[in-house]
């Protein structure tokens, strides 16, 4: 499972601290690790078909036996229908022992899953339901016939009385009649419901074994997660030892998530704390293809999940020197804001790429709003009318006053708001990509990993954007000559993180935009840029037409 490397790294030195999982740049140790296991892989012609559907894959650097400095390699869940395969560490509990707990476990839980098929499939179940269908079919045919047939004869009797011709005894006669129809109803209804009484008992039957076998299911299932959970012991650096279950219980989930501890770097750092290694950097990389919802690329770095693996981490990392958050780290250094225009009424700055528009949950550092407010004492409050990332630059509208917070606000609601942001992406664009078109991929929060966003077409919302290819620039980076692809975004929604995604999801123009650390890969700074808007002054209606190009090749 150690694995000495295979090319010498003289000049590279160790890693000072550990990395940060959630948010890094993979140590170059860690990239030489990655790129051997890459090798290894493409020689699994045995795993084409299970490689091609996408899998995240780990590697960890330690300092192994004598002091030697080698790594580790492990794949998130199972590959190739085990878990375990002599290059990767194993995993932390192996579901498929077939002496284990857990395999007896899942076989009373499939026999019963079992029964239950076989119960609901059965000859005199499916019967039982058809019966009772039938009487209901047929009630309310008869019913329905009998109303309209009481609603005739009603009519009928109406006109009678209203001729005035009839004796003492003829409406007598009628009245009886009408009583004897609703009477009749009645007992109709009556006797279909005792019907469907009857019906119903004979359904109950199967319907109360076939319940109380899911409720066994449910509480074998409860009982099963949660022996499953405490066989899951994960160590630390300072030589702790914590099941899933404790490690869960001070979050807010309180019950670890289905998969827990079955992801790659989990996995890495038990066994390198098992055998008595140090662990020095880890890398987490996606290999094959792209899943539906989630932006994956081949072959790029990803940080650990947060749903499932923060938690364990935080546990797993005590005792390491770990690098801090890059987040907390202001990623913009203080400047003086760029106004671009300036009335009684409102701003339109150029806000730098790095800089949050409104202060954040997290991150420490200064936003737009605050410098404004540094700059501007004479503003008793500022109104920030629309957002953008805070990776992406470029103009920002700001009221001074609410009431034209309220207007301009509105004109966005209204898509009154001509908006234009120019991007590079990182490669060529696909030649199946016509050069102007619309981009319409709905788009909701990963609730398991945020800040990231996914398509999808069931819960997400509607996300529209028109795009135009504008051409291609050879720029130096990553320390060679590469291609970028310019593109123009008009945005007709105004949904987090779209411009990203439409840009990175394979159905979207297929390629990331340049430095986008979420959905590509980092570079000095991500390249997307707000350049242009268009809207009616919120007090004197005059078209406003604001303009900042993107000065892009001063980051190179």
């Amino acid at each position: 499972m150690f694995h000495r490397f295979k090319h010498a790294f003289d000049g590279l030195s160790l890693p000072a601290q550990f990395t940060y999982p959630f948010f890094y740049e993979p140590h170059p140790l860690s990239m030489m690790a990655a790129e051997e296991l890459q090798s290894y892989l493409s020689t699994r012609t045995d795993w084409i078909n299970e490689l091609d559907k996408g899998k995240m894959f780990g590697v960890l650097v330690v300092c192994g036996p004598q002091n030697e400095i080698g790594y580790l390699a492990a794949f998130s869940g199972i590959l190739a229908g085990s878990y375990l395969h002599d290059y990767f560490v194993p995993p932390i509990y192996d579901l498929q022992n077939p002496d284990g707990f857990f395999k007896g476990e899942e076989e009373n839980i499939s026999d019963i899953n079992r029964r239950v098929r076989e119960l609901e499939s059965s000859p005199d179940y499916i019967n039982a339901l058809a019966k009772y269908k039938h009487i209901q079919d047929e009630m309310i045919l008869e019913l329905e016939k009998f109303k309209s047939t009481m609603k005739s004869s009603k009519i009928k009797r109406n006109i009678l009385r209203q001729s005035n011709l009839l004796s003492e005894k003829e409406s007598e006669l009628l009245i009886k009649e009408s009583q004897y129809e609703k009477a009749t109803y009645k007992r109709m209804q009556k006797f279909y419901s005792e019907c469907l009484d009857r019906a119903q008992a004979e359904v109950n039957v199967f319907k109360k074994q076939i319940e109380g076998m899911k409720e066994e299911r449910k509480t074998r299932s409860a009982y099963l997660q949660k022996r499953l959970f405490e066989q899951f012991r994960l160590l630390n650096a300072l030589g702790e030892e914590r099941d899933l279950c404790e490690i869960f219980s001070s979050t807010l989930q309180k019950i670890p998530p289905a998969g827990a501890g079955e992801c790659a770097a989990p996995k890495l750092l038990q066994y390198a704390y098992t055998n008595g290694w140090k662990p020095l950097a880890m890398a987490e990389f996606w290999w094959g293809a792209s899943p539906k919802s989630e932006i994956r690329i081949h072959g790029h770095y990803y940080p650990s999940c947060r749903h499932k693996c923060e938690p364990i981490l935080n546990f797993m990392l005590q005792g390491l020197d770990v690098e801090s958050n890059p987040l907390l780290k202001s990623a913009c250094p203080i400047t003086k804001i760029e106004i671009v225009y300036e009335d009684e009424h409102l701003w339109i700055v150029n806000k730098p790429a790095g800089m949050l528009a409104v202060p954040g949950k997290e991150i420490g550092v200064k936003s737009l709003s605050d410098y404004m407010k540094e700059e501007h004492p004479e503003i008793e409050e500022l109104y920030m009318v629309h957002r953008l990332d805070m990776d992406t630059s470029g103009l920002l509208l700001i009221a001074k006053t609410k009431e034209s917070q309220r207007k301009l606000q509105a004109l966005f609601e209204e898509r009154k708001v001509k908006k234009r942001y120019m991007a590079l992406l990182d490669g060529v664009i696909p030649d199946n990509v016509p050069l102007k078109g619309y981009i319409k991929l709905p788009l909701r929060p990963d609730y398991n990993n945020r800040p990231y966003q996914v398509v999808d077409e069931f819960e997400g919302k509607v996300a529209v954007t028109r795009y135009e290819i504008v051409g291609q620039e050879t720029l130096k980076l990553r320390g060679e000559n590469c291609t970028v692809s310019i593109v123009y975004y008009y945005p007709e929604t105004g949904r987090t993180h779209q411009l990203r995604i439409h840009s990175a999801h394979t159905l979207g123009m297929g390629l990331p935009i340049l430095g986008d650390s979420l959905y590509g890969n980092k570079s000095v700074r991500m390249f997307l840029h707000a350049e242009y808007l268009e809207f009616r002054h919120p007090v004197n209606n005059t078209m406003m037409k604001i303009e900042a190009p993107f000065i892009y090749n001063d980051c190179f």
